[in-house]
């Protein structure tokens, strides 16, 4: 798969060579390291400058200063012109957390035609300053910078003339990420964790979003986007996680986006008024599309695929060329958002707007021009879930919930009177469409036990990993019918190996006090997922191991997790007791699964 990427017009490189001509011919490459001299004009790596703003303020515009790995503790004020190359976003550190915090306090200025690449910036804390402040940025790019610990990861003041372009920028534990006042910007392919808002368009600005991912963990009142009377354009972005709401917009257009909530986490998926929405997927939110009809218009929205979320609309009906389909992802756990063979998201978007192929456009991330070629994956069904049994007049009753995949095709149902059976073909007693099966047992007055679980099967073969399984119990006697044992399950995660969540199923016979432990192979607590009263059912609880999720395990008790950051690849351990009523342990169990990074 080969990611799309801008196609620049012959005119526009003519231009640019143009200006690399002009430069003045005297233009310089400087150095700095903790190791040099420091003595100007720092023209060599033996006689490096020991600051950065050492060798800018002797720089004219066209040079170029390279830094060597280390800590610089500075502020940064470019000068126009100039190139500033660090020797990578986790080796060369600008840190300004010392400085006393004053207003409009920054960690590096950019200013006109400057490029600033390959830094990790430390501003303040997440309640103070900005990481770097772009003013006017005229020509400008900042691309492969990590930032961190600011209140705004990026800030850019430019004229509606001026496009300064922000690429591929690793934003995190920031308020919010890059805020956008008064310009024309691009920006594109970053990826931002933010406490609050992803992007911010404020007042008179116009930028261009493309290709940028923004995670929320548990963030309550954050927004993916945020827009403050502009003319937006989303293309192609990803709002993923927890939070209010994914995309609040007003006059705004947005084509491809994907905003994917955990578990309707999202409150509201898109909310806002007059914006043109299309070739969108939203999916697993409180609410898909909320029309604000206090603030204009109601929005075009057109092509676009709702999923799985509570309410798919408030204020507002939808017209005909939108779908509401399982969208089939390759594996939304580990971001991957392609599509697989036979999602009905594949030529569903407007038919105005193409893929890089030049077919009819795909709805979501890798749909349109900006965004991909890739084969599409023919992957098997997940498999079946809450399998449960009931003894009905007569026969065995066999009840699961239902797979949505579009290419699904029948379920194999198998039957053993071994537990941990293995399901080949000689255990397969039926094949059904429907999601129940009343299995007339061949032996009715015998007593032995019947064990049952089955799979799912796609229209090209393919067949899931088993369902969970079930135990039924005959009691050999004439006038008694068989008993339906049911019983307590942990069961396996899955996905497993897993990156970066998975899901923990389980099932209670009988309410009780939960706990669902997470240890790490050497028996640490990592993470209590459940602490609390449960109700007799099926259950699935995620675990994403993050640095949000840490603070979790502390849970309001006396002790601390010890984990205070991404947990690493490796074997876990995850532990479930119930007790009764009484207070009195009745099922623990436990079972290993696998984190890959």
């Amino acid at each position: 798969m080969v990611k799309n990427k801008f196609k620049l017009p012959k005119t526009f490189l003519i231009i640019l060579w143009l200006i690399a001509y002009c430069l003045p011919l005297t233009a310089t490459v400087r150095y700095v390291s903790h190791d040099g001299s420091n003595t100007p004009p720092y023209l060599t790596w033996e006689t490096a400058a020991d600051s950065i703003m050492f060798a800018i303020n002797i720089s004219v515009f066209g040079d170029t200063i390279y830094v060597a790995n280390g800590i610089y503790k500075e502020r940064i004020d470019m000068t126009p012109g100039l190139t500033l190359i660090g020797a990578g976003m986790d080796s060369c550190i600008i840190d300004s957390r010392d400085f006393l915090f004053v207003n409009e306090f920054y960690s590096i200025q950019v200013v006109d035609d400057c490029n600033i690449s390959n830094f990790s910036v430390f501003t303040q804390d997440i309640d103070h300053g900005n990481g770097i402040l772009i003013e006017s940025g005229v020509n400008s790019l900042t691309t492969n910078c990590k930032i961190q610990e600011a209140y705004n990861g990026i800030v850019i003041f430019s004229g509606n003339q001026n496009k300064p372009m922000i690429s591929q920028n690793l934003i995190l534990d920031v308020t919010d990420g890059i805020t956008s006042v008064f310009a024309q910007s691009i920006i594109s392919e970053n990826i931002i964790y933010p406490n609050e808002d992803g992007l911010v368009s404020q007042i008179n600005s116009s930028p261009t979003y493309i290709n940028n991912t923004i995670v929320f963990v548990d963030v309550n009142g954050s927004i993916g986007f945020r827009d403050f009377q502009s003319d937006s354009k989303l293309k192609n972005n990803l709002f993923y996680g927890q939070g209010s709401y994914g995309i609040w917009t007003y006059g705004d257009s947005l084509v491809n986006n994907t905003i994917y909530g955990q578990n309707g986490s999202w409150g509201v998926g898109i909310i806002g008024a007059g914006s043109d929405i299309r070739n969108n997927n939203v999916q697993n939110t409180g609410t898909g599309l909320f029309y604000d009809t206090g603030g204009g218009s109601p929005p075009v929205f057109k092509y676009n695929n709702l999923w799985n979320n509570q309410t798919n609309f408030q204020n507002f009906s939808s017209d005909s060329t939108n779908i509401f389909s399982n969208p089939m992802f390759v594996n939304p756990d580990s971001l991957d958002f392609h599509l697989q063979m036979y999602s009905p998201l594949i030529d569903a978007g407007d038919p105005n707007i193409l893929d890089v192929d030049g077919s009819r456009s795909d709805i979501g991330l890798w749909g349109g021009p900006y965004g991909g070629r890739y084969t599409y994956r023919d992957l098997a069904p997940k498999p079946p879930s809450n399998l449960t049994a009931v003894y009905d007049s007569g026969f065995v009753l066999l009840r699961w919930n239902k797979n949505t995949e579009a290419d699904f095709y029948r379920y194999r149902v198998y039957r053993d009177t071994v537990p941990n059976f293995i399901y080949d073909t000689t255990k397969i007693i039926a094949v059904v469409a429907d999601t129940f099966y009343y299995d007339d047992l061949p032996e009715k007055y015998l007593q032995t036990d019947y064990y049952y679980k089955l799979t799912a099967m796609d229209s090209t073969g393919h067949q899931s990993a088993a369902s969970e399984e079930v135990r039924v119990i005959i009691t050999g006697a004439p006038e008694g019918p068989p008993i339906v044992v049911e019983q307590y399950k942990l069961l396996q995660n899955y996905p497993n190996p897993f990156n970066p969540s998975t899901i923990i199923p389980y099932r209670l016979i009988e309410p009780g006090y939960v706990k669902l432990y997470v240890y790490d192979i050497k028996g640490e607590m990592v993470r209590i997922l459940v602490n609390e009263y449960q109700t007799t059912g099926y259950y699935e609880v995620e675990f994403r191991p993050n640095s949000s999720e840490r603070g979790k395990g502390n849970l309001g008790l006396d002790w601390a997790t010890g984990y205070n950051d991404d947990i690493a690849s490796g074997i876990y351990i995850y532990q479930i007791m119930v007790k009764s009523d009484r207070n009195i342990p009745v099922f623990t169990g436990m079972n290993k699964m696998l984190m890959i990074k």
